[in-house]
């Protein structure tokens, strides 16, 4: 039994970026101006610029920052079997994290007063900056949590991939060196793919991505691994981060830099390295 591919998902995956990008702007926009209402509310006396100038410059320079804490995420994922290493990394790292964020919004302050007339003093800053990690740490951990749930929000959507594991007793149902199913959980269901379905594989990270009929199912494994376990007559290394199935390969075009670049039946364009070219020619009996 294999997966449809789910129309609305699928047009989610082709507008992900700009939704994600969106998304962060809009909170960050928010949260900047109901911390500039409530700290007008509570400074009174002072100048009513005043209190949006100190929460848009911290948004403004946590924006900034915000590539920084996903490759963190990226790099030290927070799931059930790393949560132990990759907490204490990212808590070390929460301190330059707040000490950018600290001295970029100081620089941006004293602009802004210089621009009004007016001189800004941060004050004694070990103290101060005592005062901003606690809240720095907290935010940067509220924006690895939501990085966290949004991954695996997506992942239940679009599945993840499983090699089928051999039976406690008796002999397996098929090969477990080369499988040829792989079962895919999908919004708390289970489905087989079959491996001569899967049109294209993608490293990404820890994970390589299955493409099956315009879906990427995530497998936690390496290019070096999942390869030793296709079948080398029909899927074939174009790439140090792509495999290709020739069934799904439609054209070959040749790039002046020795490159080429390979066209699937479904659409997608994949780069093929100088190094793989020719081997992927021979496998047509072509000259390169």
């Amino acid at each position: 039994m294999t997966e449809q591919p789910d129309f609305d998902y699928r047009d989610f995956q082709r507008w992900h970026r700009p939704f994600e990008v969106g998304a962060w702007l809009v909170i960050f926009a928010l949260n900047a101006t109901f911390n500039s209402v409530d700290s007008r509310i509570d400074h009174r006396g002072m100048a009513a610029w005043q209190p949006w100038v100190w929460e848009w410059s911290s948004a403004l320079v946590l924006l900034a920052l915000l590539p920084a804490v996903i490759a963190a995420e990226r790099r030290w994922p927070i799931r059930f079997d790393t949560w132990q290493r990759a907490l204490p990394l990212h808590a070390l790292f929460s301190v330059p994290f707040s000490l950018a964020h600290v001295g970029g919004m100081t620089v941006v302050r004293e602009l802004a007063y210089a621009v009004a007339g007016q001189h800004y003093d941060f004050g004694p800053w070990w103290f101060n900056f005592g005062y901003e990690y606690l809240k720095d740490v907290r935010t940067y951990f509220v924006i690895v949590g939501a990085l966290v749930l949004y991954r695996l929000w997506r992942l239940r959507q679009q599945g993840e991939a499983r090699l089928l594991a051999p039976p406690d007793e008796g002999p397996p149902v098929e090969p477990v060196e080369r499988p040829e199913r792989f079962l895919v959980r999908k919004l708390g269901k289970e489905f087989l793919l079959n491996a001569s379905e899967i049109e294209w594989l993608q490293a990404s990270g820890n994970y390589v991505n299955l493409r099956v009929r315009g879906r990427d199912y995530p497998l936690r494994t390496t290019m070096a691994g999942i390869e030793e376990r296709l079948d080398p007559a029909r899927f074939v290394r174009v790439h140090r981060g792509y495999l290709v199935n020739l069934d799904y390969l439609a054209e070959i075009e040749p790039l002046e830099s020795g490159d080429a670049r390979l066209q699937m039946r479904d659409g997608a364009r994949i780069a093929c390295s100088r190094r793989y070219r020719a081997a992927l020619r021979e496998r047509f009996n072509q000259p390169a």
